[in-house]
C-alpha cells in the first residue's frame, strides 16, 4: 500500500487489493538483462563490451521491452530470473530513433506480461514505482518532476521524455509503473537537472515514454527499426555551452572524423541553418536523407571554418553477431 498514491490509500479496502495484485504482477513482469557486445563494436568504448540492465516482458510470447544502447551490436544476451534461471535471447529490434530495444527469449519465459499504459496520463501527483531486474531486483517509489523534449549528446532526439526524482543508478532498462501497475516508460539515464535548465538542480532519471512504442512496435517485430531510424549519421557527441554546440567527442571512421571535425570545435550552423542547441542541431541533422553532403559551420579557436561532411546511414554501421 506504501508504493500507492495518495488517491488509492483513500480507496476502498478491495480497491486497495486490486491495486496491490496489479503492482506485483508488474514487478514479476521485470527481468534482468545481461549482454555481450561483439568484439568489434564500435560502441565498445563508451558502452563497454559486457553490460547489464533490465526490461519489462509485454507480450504473451515473452517479448522483452528495453533500452537500445544495452543490446546495442550484441552477440550474446541473456536474461536474469528471479529464480536464479539464465535464457538466452535474440534481438528482436533496435530502434534508433526512440531509444527502444526489443529482446525474445529463446524459451518459454512464463511470466505473465506488464500492461502497457500512457505516459501522458501520469502526473506529478503519482506516486510512481520504479523496478529494475536481476540481479539487484530493486524497487522503489518516484515522481515525476518534468516531461519535456530531450536532446541528448549522442546524437538523439524524443519528445516528452519523463524526468522522475530521486535518481536511481540502475537505471538502464529499469521499467516505470503508474499507480494501477502499467508501465509508462523504460529508464535510460541519469540526469543532474531533472527539472530543466530553468529550475533548480534537482538530480533524477530520464525515462522514455511508452507512448512511442505502440506505433512503431509492429515495424520493430518485422523489420528490427522504425522508418524513423534510417537517419543521417555525423559521429559526434555535443554539448550545449555558452548558447553554443561544442563538440566533445569525435567518433572512430565517423563522417565527422573523415570531414575533420575536431574535440572543441563549436558548430554554429548546419546547411546555412543557425544552430544553439542539441536539439535544434540533431533535428536538422535528420531533415534530409540519410546519407547526403552536409555543411558544418564550425568555430575553431579564433577562426572560422565550413566543413562538408557526407553522412551516413547510422543503422548500417553497426556490427552485428555473426551465426545464426
Amino acid at each position: 500500500a506504501g508504493l500507492a498514491s495518495g488517491a488509492a490509500l483513500a480507496a476502498a479496502p478491495g480497491e486497495l487489493e486490486a491495486q496491490s495484485k496489479a503492482l506485483e504482477r508488474a514487478t514479476n513482469a521485470v527481468v534482468g538483462v545481461q549482454t555481450l557486445a561483439v568484439p568489434d563494436a564500435r560502441s565498445n568504448s563508451t558502452l563497454g563490451r559486457v553490460r547489464q540492465g533490465s526490461g519489462v516482458v509485454i507480450a504473451p510470447d515473452g517479448l522483452v521491452l528495453t533500452i537500445g544502447y544495452l543490446i546495442l551490436e550484441a552477440d550474446q544476451v541473456q536474461l536474469l530470473l528471479d529464480s536464479g534461471r539464465h535464457l538466452p535471447a535474440r534481438v528482436v529490434g533496435y530502434d534508433l530513433a526512440t531509444g527502444f530495444g526489443l529482446l525474445q527469449p529463446l524459451a518459454p519465459l512464463n511470466i505473465a506480461p506488464a500492461p502497457l499504459g500512457t505516459s501522458r496520463g501520469v502526473t506529478p501527483e503519482d506516486s510512481l514505482l520504479v523496478v529494475s531486474g536481476e540481479p539487484s531486483g530493486q524497487l522503489s517509489a518516484a515522481r515525476m518532476v518534468s516531461r519535456r523534449v530531450f536532446a541528448g549528446y549522442w546524437e538523439y532526439r524524443i519528445d516528452d521524455a519523463l524526468f522522475t526524482s530521486p535518481p536511481r543508478t540502475d537505471h538502464s532498462g529499469a521499467a516505470l509503473f503508474n499507480p494501477r501497475g502499467e508501465l509508462v516508460g523504460i529508464g535510460s539515464l541519469v540526469v543532474n537537472n531533472a527539472l530543466g535548465s530553468e529550475g533548480p538542480m534537482v538530480p533524477g532519471n530520464m525515462f522514455v515514454p511508452i507512448d512511442l512504442l505502440p506505433p512503431i512496435l509492429g515495424e520493430l517485430r518485422s523489420k528490427g527499426a522504425s522508418a524513423a531510424s534510417q537517419r543521417a549519421w555525423l559521429g559526434i557527441n555535443g554539448v550545449e555551452q555558452g548558447g553554443l554546440v561544442r563538440v566533445a567527442r569525435v567518433s572512430e571512421d565517423s563522417p565527422a572524423e573523415a570531414a575533420g571535425v575536431r574535440v572543441g570545435d563549436r558548430i554554429t550552423a548546419i546547411d546555412g541553418v543557425a544552430v544553439s542547441t542539441l536539439d535544434a542541431l540533431w533535428t536538422r541533422l535528420w531533415n534530409g536523407a540519410a546519407e547526403r553532403d552536409v555543411s558544418l559551420e564550425v568555430e575553431r579557436g579564433e577562426s572560422r571554418q565550413t566543413l562538408n561532411v557526407r553522412t551516413v546511414d547510422r543503422n548500417r554501421q553497426l556490427k552485428r553477431a555473426t551465426g545464426i
